[in-house]
């Protein structure tokens, strides 16, 4: 059975135009995912990336282009430049591995919901009662949120130093076995690797 690890951060822009469509992908050829959050201010750090304000202002241009039109082309609603962002993108992904170890919600669903409320609904992914909510909605207990901090940043910490090792230096990041697939718009190509035909 195929398995893909993905690796992402609750920030992403990108992360959240890939919508359902890796799950689907997944669903389509009986692969498995984990779910790997990482902070990308350390991984771009570690991997010779610049954050957004450190960066051209012909880059920072091109992006606002990109984004708009990769929200066009999924049907995403996003907004360019939502009030919560940037924020800690920490509280959110400790619920997110907690919820993985968990087990019985939609994890998927939860991994976008998170997304989708800094790109299009205007919350702040950093709050508690916005991470619960979020629980909530994909099936999972809100007590998550408090439980699962210590073990989540253990393991934020250590999905970091695994995504630097494995050769990750961005967001969505997907890897099944050896083969690397970054960005939502390298999803057909991770769906064709599976298919055997890439």
């Amino acid at each position: 059975m195929p398995h893909i690890d993905y690796y992402f951060t609750t920030l992403s822009p990108y992360a959240y135009l890939a919508g359902g469509r890796m799950e689907e992908i997944a669903a389509r050829h009986g692969a498995t995912i984990t779910y790997k959050p990482v902070d990308i201010g350390a991984l771009f750090a570690r991997t010779g990336g610049l954050a957004l304000p450190q960066r051209h202002e012909s880059r920072k241009d091109y992006r606002l282009q990109e984004l708009r039109r990769q929200s066009v082309k999924t049907g995403l609603k996003l907004n360019l430049q939502p009030m919560f962002w940037p924020v800690n993108g920490a509280p959110a992904s400790y619920a997110i591995i907690a919820a993985q170890k968990a087990g019985g919600g939609d994890l998927g669903g939860l991994v976008h919901g998170i997304m989708r409320a800094i790109w299009a609904e205007e919350k702040n992914i950093a709050e508690d009662d916005v991470i619960k909510a979020k629980l909530a909605e994909n099936g999972f207990d809100p007590g998550l949120a408090d439980r699962g901090m210590l073990a989540g940043a253990e393991e934020y910490s250590a999905n970091l130093e695994e995504a630097v090792s494995r050769g990750v230096f961005g967001s969505p990041f997907y890897i099944v076995g050896q083969e690397k697939f970054w960005g939502q718009d390298r999803l057909d190509d991770l769906d064709l690797h599976l298919a055997g035909k890439l």
